[in-house]
């Protein structure tokens, strides 16, 4: 197990992060770090069973999953193993929000980790949802306000359990190391590196301000062609 020593953000900069849905998150990092206009972020499609949650922000908390096979870990060691990683996602920087890899190959999502225990337990140690590309369950008992984002919904754990944990998982095309910092809703999540974190809420509103001439012709009753090259015009001169 592996973390990171990068100090916690202030409480602020994550409340403001929230505010902004995870889309507009993406256009903020074009401005402020457009090197990573590529990376960082979801790329596959994931299943969101509650779309109506506010976007969550919080440390990631990484593991490895496979349910195709048993454990080949003695009872003992698996109890340990399970306590051990309880222990993990319940400690560190807060809030947190679970990233799990299933490692199953054709077979992800076999077997499900999640459902109303896990999701449960997870909420009670101070996460606020989880974000895997293996399968859940038992949505309607699932823990109320706790997000999830899954690469399918099934019936079954099978022989799921956590091979590792605190390391780097690569979930939907994002690649993720434990206390990274994570946004997510119901269209995917996004990594924001800390030392950017704070410029993101800023440059978010500059995105929207230049939206609005756009979006306003565009609804308007009296569009036409030249009112919306007026109004690009308009939106390319803020700053």
């Amino acid at each position: 197990m592996t973390t990171s020593a990068a100090a916690p953000l202030a409480p602020a900069v994550l409340e403001a992060l929230a505010r902004y849905d995870t889309p507009t998150i993406c256009n903020a990092m074009e401005l402020v770090a457009p090197e990573r206009r590529l990376i960082g972020y979801t790329t596959k499609p994931l299943v969101c069973p509650f779309p109506d949650l506010p976007p969550m922000v919080g440390y990631a908390r990484t593991a490895i999953i496979r349910s195709v096979v048993k454990s080949g870990l003695p009872v003992e060691e698996q109890a340990k193993r399970r306590t051990d990683y309880y222990e993990y996602v319940g400690t560190g920087h807060g809030p947190r929000i679970v990233v799990i890899q299933d490692i199953d190959g054709p077979d992800i999502g076999y077997g499900a980790f999640w459902g109303e225990v896990q999701s449960a337990v997870h909420k009670a140690l101070g996460c606020r949802g989880v974000i895997t590309d293996g399968s859940i369950r038992d949505i309607p008992q699932w823990a109320d306000g706790f997000q999830a984002l899954a690469g399918s919904i099934g019936p079954s754990h099978a022989w799921v359990h956590a091979e590792s944990f605190g390391g780097e998982v690569r979930v939907a095309g994002m690649t993720v190391r434990s206390d990274d910092l994570i946004h997510a809703d119901r269209h995917g999540a996004i990594v924001i590196p800390h030392d950017i974190a704070a410029q993101l809420p800023e440059a978010a509103e500059l995105c929207g301000r230049r939206e609005t001439p756009i979006l306003e012709i565009a609804r308007s009753a009296d569009f036409s062609l030249e009112k919306l090259k007026a109004a690009l015009k308009r939106s390319a001169e803020i700053h």
